[in-house]
């Protein structure tokens, strides 16, 4: 009888993907904090994409170096997994990230988190479509509707609370789009390459391809100091442990099973963001964060 993997036991599965989705919901605050320490202001959008290619790229070789000390195998089967990893490596870090940077620094954190949401709804119901082992069902169609609802809640009350912006809220939707895309595309690359070689190989590929055009366009790190390589350290890291341990989760287990756990991203991101950054809390953003975060209830 094989041997069940640690990344298939249910416990574990638990745990790991509580560990990517809150890591990822303390990267909100982070990516605000680094923007502020870095003099990035939201008109340097040359210097947004070059902060996010260092983080990913940076990322990206950590993974690739953990990988090549424990053996794995870095092979691939045909010219043509190297065209649906630069597919992968664009949908899952540059595009991704180039709209979430975009976003974030129009966007409040704490509204940017809940937001960002859409995207576990979407994975579970784009996944129910596209593969056997998840089955669309009332209970997730309950789930799905509850936890949209949230994001409605957002655009609920008047300017002082916040309203829909295109530069803001809209590029944290098509971040959203890409990273739900990106979710179903893992289990592809799964059948081409080592998990986490793969993961390693788009982190340092989607990474360049932030740093060159964010060069091109004029970026730098205005103003390097202490607190800002800090933040950039932490979400090297966050990506690095977050994105290894996610796309494993999602290459062994059905996707929706591991995507439900990101309905925390938006709780977590919306309070460290209120408690580091100051913001304030409207109380729509507490309604709208429970209905995003509890949907998993009627998964």
């Amino acid at each position: 009888m094989p041997k069940t993997s640690i990344f298939q036991r249910p416990m574990w599965v638990v745990v790991f993907a509580l560990t990517a989705a809150i890591a990822w919901g303390w990267a909100f605050p982070l990516i605000k904090v680094g923007f502020s320490a870095f003099a990035i202001t939201a008109d340097m959008t040359g210097s947004k994409m070059l902060f996010a290619g260092i983080r990913f790229a940076a990322a990206g070789l950590i993974v690739l170096s953990v990988a090549r000390s424990n053996g794995r195998s870095f092979k691939t089967g045909k010219t043509s997994d190297w065209w649906f990893l630069l597919a992968f490596a664009l949908m899952n870090t540059t595009f991704h990230y180039f709209f979430f940077y975009i976003g974030m620094s129009h966007s409040e954190g704490s509204r940017a988190a809940i937001l960002n949401s859409l995207s576990t709804f979407l994975v579970v119901l784009l996944a129910c479509a596209c593969f056997k082992s998840d089955k669309l069902t009332s209970r997730k169609i309950l789930g799905c509707a509850i936890g949209f609802s949230g994001i409605l809640a957002l655009n609920l009350g008047g300017a002082e609370s916040g309203q829909f912006t295109w530069l803001g809220d809209g590029m944290i939707i098509l971040n959203a789009v890409c990273s739900a895309l990106s979710n179903l595309m893992t289990r592809g690359l799964s059948r081409r390459i080592d998990v986490f070689v793969g993961t390693g190989y788009s982190l340092t590929i989607g990474g360049l391809l932030l740093i060159l055009p964010g060069l091109a366009f004029g970026g730098t790190l205005p103003n390097i100091n202490l607190l800002g390589m800090v933040c950039l350290m932490l979400l090297i890291a966050i990506s690095a442990v977050g994105f290894a341990l996610y796309n494993k989760l999602l290459s062994c287990n059905p996707v929706g099973r591991v995507a439900i756990y990101n309905s925390l991203i938006p709780v977590v991101g919306a309070i460290t963001s209120c408690l580091c950054l100051g913001e304030t809390f409207h109380l729509k953003y507490a309604f709208a964060g429970g209905l995003a975060g509890s949907w998993h209830i009627h998964y």
